[in-house]
């Protein structure tokens, strides 16, 4: 499986969880995760994904929790994985 395949499955898996939660994500082909996780990150604004995510006080299941995780960050670039983590750490995130 590839670094791609992983990210896909991870970010399938976080979805899941989420949407047992009560968190509405929006649907992403599997195809499209890395690209959309890209435009996401580059964004200026987080997205109501993130925003419910934080409310529930279960940012680890965002995207910018696997984009900043060490097995994906090959994946991103230094401005990208920024983004991440300012928008994390702004958001309250523990590590």
């Amino acid at each position: 499986m590839t670094v791609e395949q992983k990210f896909v499955a991870a970010w399938l898996s976080s979805r899941e969880k989420a949407e047992t939660l009560g968190v509405r994500l929006r649907p992403i082909a599997a195809e499209e995760v890395l690209k959309q996780a890209h435009r996401s990150v580059s964004s200026h604004r987080p997205s109501d994904g993130f925003t419910a995510l934080a409310a529930k006080g279960r940012l680890d299941l965002s995207l910018e929790a696997l984009v900043i995780d060490k097995r994906f960050t090959a994946l991103f670039t230094d401005e990208e994985a920024n983004n991440a983590l300012t928008r994390l750490l702004e958001a309250g995130y523990g590590f």
